[in-house]
């Protein structure tokens, strides 16, 4: 797995959380893991086809994704993670994801994206597809952290 292939959703970070109100945009170390993803929390997997084929991963602990929601909700408290918190996650998966495509798209790598899947509980395990996995971590405002698992065949 090429390290390069991270910049592009590192950039998205950098391009579309200031436009939803976060100023703190942290770049933590990318790592090499294997095929299994496990968390207590937030998946947000999101598939590619195109030049480059496989999915992305974003992962948060609940209490984050909580956090980020609310914040996408202009401060709107999110107690409970509903209906209207998953939405606004998933479209968040979505505009990242959609904006990574656009930064491989000025390296002329072709590339489309699914409509994002969310899972949510305690102790959630998935396989992906590729023996290793490129995990980039993204430190936010308040202390939010969001994990980014690139699995590209």
């Amino acid at each position: 797995m090429d390290v390069k292939y991270a910049a592009p959703f590192l950039a998205a970070f950098q391009n579309v959380l200031p436009q939803i109100g976060f100023q703190i945009i942290n770049q933590g170390e990318v790592i090499i893991k294997g095929k299994n993803l496990r968390t207590d929390g937030i998946l947000i997997i999101v598939g590619l086809v195109g030049d480059l084929k496989g999915n992305v991963v974003y992962s948060m602990s609940m209490d984050d994704a909580k956090k980020i929601a609310s914040k996408m909700m202009m401060g709107m408290p999110v107690d409970e993670f509903g209906e209207m918190a998953q939405s606004a996650l998933s479209e968040l998966a979505n505009m990242l994801t959609a904006n990574a495509s656009t930064e491989f798209s000025k390296e002329n790598v072709s590339m489309s994206i699914s409509t994002p899947t969310l899972m949510y509980g305690k102790d959630i395990t998935t396989k992906l597809s590729t023996e290793n996995i490129l995990c980039a971590e993204v430190g936010l405002d308040d202390g939010i952290s969001v994990e980014i698992n690139i699995s590209i065949e």
